[in-house]
């Protein structure tokens, strides 16, 4: 990639979003502040939904977005090098084909981290304490008092160990937990006392009382976490969901936990998102459901998110490699 003299960059906000994710003006601002070699020689636009949209990209050398209109992308932004998505997953683009040649997309990975870690640790010391039953029990009015032993000892399976499942690994072991991982390709990562490919998935889940997911949504993992993965685990295993709702088949969730197999479950990510009303998850027993917010938090998330693209504006103008590149025939 050949650098650039100056960048013409634009950032296209949802006004329909939550605020946590909106790049306004002041922000963009207090993050050039911080990196002022490189923002002397950014042009940026900011932007909402597509009102400037068409006639900033016929000049634009990078996007910070959401979701963009895709269709015949290459002839509309001749200029494009770099889109850089503000979440970790970009199943919402896929299949991505449609990217032009030459054209590098990242996400956002790494940015969720600290919380994620922070949330992580709370999902399993809940499922450890047996909160989701006392909560179940608070509802029907119900005494049932049921004592839990220390977290520490215990085996946590983390399927994903990405950024956001490697760091929910180094929060377990910092609270005693042994650590087994479920790694594409198997490769070892530091936080992790023993990491094995998808293929011995069952096999790690046999040994875990808890089980974390925090992968990302591809064509291999829909319903990677099924009635079967399940039947996998030990009978009262807890089960957290930090990655892509699609991922674990709800329906053979609820019927697990129905039947007292599980011992409790929490949901961060739906399918779809809003969860529905009329969802039959709202009333399974030993089930907590977070709308989504396991990962990020208003104060820092934009501020991070800016100063990861402010890093990949430098490295775009000085044509070396952009952090956090998204690999189009994998998906994420």
């Amino acid at each position: 990639m050949s650098g650039l003299e100056r960048v013409r960059l634009h950032v296209k906000n949802n006004r329909a979003g939550e605020e946590v994710f909106r790049i306004t003006e002041d922000r963009l601002a207090e993050a050039a502040a911080r990196r002022p070699e490189v923002a002397a020689r950014v042009d940026a636009l900011v932007d909402f939904d597509l009102d400037r949209f068409a006639e900033s990209m016929a000049t634009a050398h990078a996007l910070v977005t959401w979701d963009l209109p895709t269709v015949d992308l290459a002839r509309r932004a001749p200029e494009l090098r770099w889109i850089h998505i503000i979440g970790a997953g970009v199943e919402h683009l896929r299949p991505l084909d449609w990217l032009p040649p030459g054209v590098t997309m990242t996400n956002n990975r790494g940015v969720h981290a600290e919380k994620t870690a922070e949330s992580a640790l709370m999902a399993v010391l809940m499922l450890n304490n047996r909160v989701p039953a006392y909560v179940s029990d608070q509802r029907a009015r119900r005494w049932n008092p049921v004592f839990a032993t220390p977290v520490a000892g215990k085996t946590v399976a983390v399927v994903g160990v990405g950024e956001m499942g490697h760091a929910a690994a180094r929060a377990f072991g910092r609270a005693g937990l042994r650590v087994l991982g479920v790694r594409r390709g198997g490769r070892p990562r530091r936080h992790v006392d023993r990491m094995v490919g998808p293929d011995r998935l069952h096999e790690v889940l046999a040994e875990a009382d808890f089980v974390h997911v925090a992968a990302p949504l591809t064509d291999e993992t829909r319903h990677l976490i099924d009635g079967a993965a399940m039947d996998a685990m030990k009978p009262g295993a807890g089960l957290v969901n930090f990655g892509r709702g699609p991922v674990v088949d709800v329906a053979a969730l609820a019927e697990r936990l129905r039947a007292g197999r599980l011992g409790g479950a929490v949901l961060d990510v739906h399918d779809p998102e809003p969860l529905p009303p009329d969802s039959p998850l709202w009333d399974v027993p030993n089930l907590i459901l977070t709308p989504h917010v396991s990962s990020d938090d208003d104060v820092s998330y934009i501020p991070k998110t800016l100063d990861l693209v402010f890093d990949n504006l430098g490295r775009l103008l000085a044509g070396r490699p952009l952090r956090n590149r998204v690999r189009p025939a994998l998906g994420y």
